[in-house]
């Protein structure tokens, strides 16, 4: 055997008419006995698996292009390429192929390419079929060889197909099969498991009729357990005959639909377990063995579905009380299977198939499933549940709201006894399960969770010119429901911290508190009665002591997605009960890490200072300050002091009209101080002291506020020189009282290495500069005009690559004003 081996990339030609890369190997060329013929085999370089057993058929094109490639079709869309490191081994290769195809080497291409319609009218006119050799036993070698040889042709391969369904020849080869059995014609039967394989490739559906009726599959099936690779044959007629049991959970009385069931079974055994796994170049070659099963399947699920004493007959014992633990577990995952099988519909027969389960009454059913014991069945069921839900979430809906008010009926008749409608609902059921899931990882509770989240969520319910469903459903899942998903939330945070804090608890927790954030984004009004009614938000900030990080951001995370709707109802609820103290305590209790928490906490207060939310920014300066005001490694909470500061300026002076205020003096502004002089109140207020440090790029949107600037870089530079201001404060109010006890050290960790002072105007702080007549403003002839012209080592809030450039500019402008307008700026 000649085997000379060259270094070359596998590439194949996708649906897109692009080359893909299938690796990089050793070509070599050989007679490969289960192809009978010379075949070329590549090997990969890295684990020496085939990538590539091709053989060399006498009829196929091949092209030498570029000295180093070699290009050929292997069947109907698929193209190979073989791309040679060196032009050696290509010729060495080029030599072997034209040596099989009797060519001179020194072609280019190996056989005339032909249009396919010429070729198939010049098959048309010289021969009418394809003649296929008598079917005996010795001529089984040379019935192989026929069949390999059509399938790289679609013309041949057609013409095969035909003349193997005119002359009923797969019988005639399943009794050649019987007789090398009894023989024990190991050869014989290699043979036939290479003639039934190539005719599976073949495609057709008319031959997998024949091949798949009652009579002949089990031959298929047995030809196919004589595979050459291997040393002995597989078993599965044993297994299919004595292992795999057929079950009648409920009788079948229509044969055809029974013979159909089995028959799908066992060609679905034949793709998944008989069949080998299909090479790139074979994929489509089995696209109608899968279409066959498809609407098998489609079959099965119509003749049920038509069957109404089957269906009758299933729901009537899944619901009977006297239906025993086995029984009513395979009932319930014949059901699942049956729904499973559904899938394969189209979108109107599954709008038919859905409707007859419904009016059989499914949804009863599972609800009297979901409130057994038996958790494999109760999993089954969930299932079953999921596809209903997925499928048409609003009869899911209709059917619960519709239990309600029977419930409630039915109390109202009967108020003697403690049953409540509550209890029983099928939603409630849901979420008790969900809660009650005992597996570790709460896998079942996270897919109920995630059928809780369809069933509420107004994106999926319809609006109808009489009702409104989101309105009505809402509102029935508001009273009956809610307090069952906020059960284990209030349970555990009647403290100050969770009373029970293990990983599953957590973990439940988080999807319970995942959901309701779910609800604060697109329930508007309900959730938020609910919140401020029950004090949710109190409860859930309970969990940011828990030892669970995850947990702890998820409690932050809702707080933050309330924060985000910039509700006044929501801020006043907050503000009223101090809601801010376990964000602050948690930030504190973070101390200096740079973590996940940390980050997230800053962001919560950076989204209130960028949104200039007024209630909140003064709840948190005048409740907070003195715990955040060391923290200098973001500008956030500082920038938050400027804006109350800014905010407390306008309180105080009501009537101030800037225009009229500064235009006392005529002389020429420059064009910073005149954008600030001409700003309104509502831009002033928009204006940004501080930005987030990722926002490097000066831009019309994100430049800073000539007055934020002026008024940060005035500061600065009082606090670094030093300078000592009469103190006052704005409004005389006293200053606020801080809620949390802090310890020294927790402030120290907060602190950066190079200690700043506090900003001015804050609560004991020297009074804000910048109000005009103010009894601590500097007098015109002190040397605080030198602080405004001297640089001084001044460091902006945010370093932006061009501040020592626009400094400089700001100051060169601030020395052409005269003395007097400088003291103006510095009272």
């Amino acid at each position: 055997m000649t085997d000379t081996r060259r270094r070359v990339k596998v590439y194949t030609l996708n649906e897109d008419r692009q080359w893909d890369d299938r690796g990089t190997g050793h070509v070599s060329s050989g007679y490969v006995e289960r192809l009978k013929g010379m075949s070329l085999l590549v090997r990969a370089e890295s684990d020496g698996s085939l990538l590539l057993e091709s053989k060399i058929n006498p009829n196929t094109a091949y092209q030498k292009q570029q000295d180093t490639l070699i290009v050929w079709s292997e069947a109907e869309n698929y193209d190979l390429a073989l791309s040679f490191q060196e032009k050696a081994g290509c010729d060495e290769i080029w030599e072997k192929i034209c040596q099989v195809q009797g060519k001179d080497p020194s072609v280019d291409i190996t056989q005339d390419l032909v249009d396919e319609s010429e070729e198939e009218r010049f098959d048309d006119m010289s021969s009418p079929g394809l003649e296929l050799p008598s079917c005996e036993l010795s001529r089984l070698e040379e019935i192989a060889e026929l069949v390999a040889s059509s399938l790289p042709s679609p013309l041949r391969r057609e013409k095969l197909a035909l003349a193997l369904e005119n002359e009923g020849y797969i019988k005639k080869l399943l009794e050649l099969f019987h007789v090398c059995e009894d023989l024990e014609n190991i050869e014989g039967l290699h043979h036939l498991y290479e003639i039934i394989k190539g005719i599976f490739l073949l495609n057709r559906t008319a031959l997998f009729e024949v091949m798949f009726s009652e009579e002949c599959i089990m031959d298929v099936i047995g030809c196919l357990e004589y595979d050459p690779a291997l040393s002995q044959p597989r078993k599965h007629r044993e297994f299919l005959t004595k292992t795999a049991k057929f079950k009648e959970v409920i009788p079948i009385s229509d044969p055809e639909l029974k013979q159909k069931i089995h028959q799908t079974y066992r060609v679905q055994y034949i793709q998944d377990m008989v069949l080998p796994t299909p090479s790139v170049f074979e994929e489509n070659m089995l696209s109608t063995l899968h279409s066959f099963i498809f609407f098998n399947k489609v079959e099965i699920v119509g003749m049920l579905q038509e069957d109404e004493k089957f269906l009758t007959d299933l729901f009537a014992q899944l619901t009977d009380e006297a239906t025993d633990e086995e029984k009513r577990q395979e009932l319930v995952n014949f059901l699942k299977e049956f729904c499973a099988f559904s899938q394969t519909l189209q979108p109107q027969n599954r709008d038919a198939f859905f409707k007859t389960l419904s009016n059989m009454g499914i949804l009863p059913a599972l609800e009297v499933i979901l409130g057994m014991d038996d958790t494999q069945v109760r999993s089954a069921a969930t299932d079953i549940f999921s596809y209903l839900v997925e499928y048409n979430p609003s009869m899911v809906r209709e059917f619960v709201m519709q239990e309600a008010q029977q419930n409630d009926d039915v109390s109202k008749k009967l108020t003697e006894q403690k049953i409540t409608s509550k209890d029983i609902l099928l939603i409630n059921l849901i979420i008790e399960h969900m809660i009650c899931d005992t597996d570790p990882e709460l896998g079942g509770a996270v897919q109920l969770m995630g059928l809780l989240r369809t069933l509420v969520d107004p994106e999926n319910m319809l609006a109808t010119a009489n009702k409104t469903e989101k309105t009505e459903f809402l509102g029935f899942f508001y009273k009956h429901c809610m307090h069952v998903l906020t059960a284990p939330l209030l349970a555990n945070t009647t403290e100050d911290k969770p009373s029970k804090d293990d990983f599953q608890t957590a973990q439940l927790l988080a999807l319970v508190l995942e959901l309701l954030t779910f609800c604060v984004e697109h329930h508007t009004y309900h959730i938020k009665n609910y919140i401020i009614n029950k004090d949710i938000l109190r409860r859930v900030l309970v969990l940011m002591a828990s030892k669970h990080a995850f947990l702890a951001l998820c409690a932050l995370r809702f707080k933050r997605k309330i924060i985000g709707l910039k509700d006044e109802f929501y801020n006043r609820y907050i503000m009223k009960s101090f809601l801010f103290e376990p964000v602050v305590k948690a930030f504190l209790n973070n101390g200096s890490r740079y973590n996940l928490m940390n980050s997230a906490i800053i962001e919560m207060f950076e989204f209130i200072r960028v949104e200039d939310i007024k209630s909140l920014t003064a709840h948190v300066i005048e409740n907070y300050w003195k715990a955040l005001e060391d923290v200098d490694y973001v500008q956030t909470f500082k920038g938050l002091k400027l804006r109350f500061e800014q905010q407390r300026e306008r309180q105080d002076n009501p009537k101030l009209d800037r225009n009229h205020r500064y235009r006392r003096d005529a002389r020429t502004l420059e064009d910073e101080e005149e954008m600030w002089f001409n700003t309104d109140e509502d831009d002033m207020e928009d204006g940004e002291a501080v930005v987030s440090p990722s926002d490097k790029t000066k831009n019309d949107d994100d430049i800073m506020d000539p007055i934020s600037k002026f008024m940060e870089r005035k500061k600065l530079k009082e606090s670094e020189e030093k300078e000592v201001l009469l103190k006052t404060n704005l409004s005389g109010r006293q200053s606020p009282s801080f809620k949390l006890s802090l310890s020294s050290g927790t402030k120290t960790n907060l602190t950066s290495q190079s200690s700043t002072t506090n900003l001015p105007g804050s609560p004991g702080s020297p009074g804000s500069p910048g109000s005009p007549g103010s009894p601590g403003s500097v007098p015109k002839n002190t040397s605080q005009t030198a602080a405004i012209t001297t640089k001084g080592g001044l460091v902006g809030l945010v370093d932006y690559p061009d501040d020592d450039e626009d400094d400089d500019e700001d100051e060169d402008k601030e020395d052409t004003l005269p003395l007097s307008k400088k003291a103006k700026f510095d009272s």
